[in-house]
């Protein structure tokens, strides 16, 4: 097995280690080779009959973050044809969140989640993806 370094805040290596600890992993490695696959397998098996689905972002970072606004304002303008709307929401008077609802293929939906999650600063990343069904006068053609 190859030996692969790599760099992280000491808050987030607590944390691995933490978990590992608690959910009985034999180490950091074993935690990160499965958050890993996880990663790597997560838009897999998600692309039914070519079928669209429909997704929803969300990001959070901390309040008064121009460049991070800036660049997911960037993002947004890069998937724009998939992008069907965007809101902004202060929580906690400590944090932004900012919603994105799009439409897309998997891959274009991969695409801008991956992209997302690489803008530096941004505290966490959640979407959820959900299929829309073929419209029914398209069914009703086909039978």
């Amino acid at each position: 097995m190859s030996v692969v370094s790599i760099s992280m805040p000491e808050a987030l290596l607590e944390r691995i280690d933490e978990f590992a600890d608690e959910h009985g992993y034999s180490g950091r490695s074993e935690v990160v080779r499965e958050g890993t696959r996880t990663l790597l397998e997560e838009f897999q098996g998600r692309n039914i009959d070519g079928q669209k689905q429909m997704c929803t972002v969300s990001v959070v970072f901390e309040y008064c973050q121009p460049a991070v606004q800036q660049r997911l304002t960037g993002v947004r303008h890069e998937y724009d044809a998939i992008v069907s709307a965007t809101t902004h929401a202060h929580v906690q008077d400590q944090y932004c969140m900012e919603l994105f609802v799009l439409e897309g293929t998997t891959e274009a939906l991969a695409g801008f989640v991956n992209t997302v999650r690489a803008v530096p600063n941004v505290r966490a990343v959640d979407y959820s993806i959900t299929s829309v069904g073929r419209d029914p006068i398209d069914q009703h053609i086909e039978s």
